[in-house]
């Protein structure tokens, strides 16, 4: 995809070590309705093996407007009412890259 407009989404979010798999449990059909959305090349919201209260956040889409379109759609069902409440983050940090180049590179 040389020269597109690629995004990639990273971040942490901190929880109480005992609620870790809760939450991110809780997030399992975020993920798979993530996976099938238009544009999403990866989605995934995963434990730290190291630091037991951290949890990875790693999102790539193809287009600015294929994120927009997403965050959108988590904004609509943020505001439906849920069957039981959410385990929330203590902390949230995370940044969106914009990918100009891609491709393989020799590390």
């Amino acid at each position: 995809m040389a020269g597109g407009n690629m995004l990639v989404v990273a971040g942490t979010l901190t929880v109480a070590p005992a609620e870790r798999a809760a939450f991110i449990e809780q997030r399992a059909d975020l993920m798979r309705r993530a996976r099938s959305e238009p544009g999403c090349l990866a989605y995934a919201i995963s434990a730290d093996p190291i630091d037991p209260d951290t949890i990875r956040l790693f999102e790539c889409w193809a287009s600015q407007a294929d994120l927009d379109a997403h965050v959108a759609a988590l904004r609509a069902a943020r505001a439906q009412p849920q069957p039981e409440p959410a385990l929330a983050p203590l902390t949230t940090s995370i940044r969106v890259y914009p990918i100009a180049d891609e491709g393989p590179r020799p590390l």
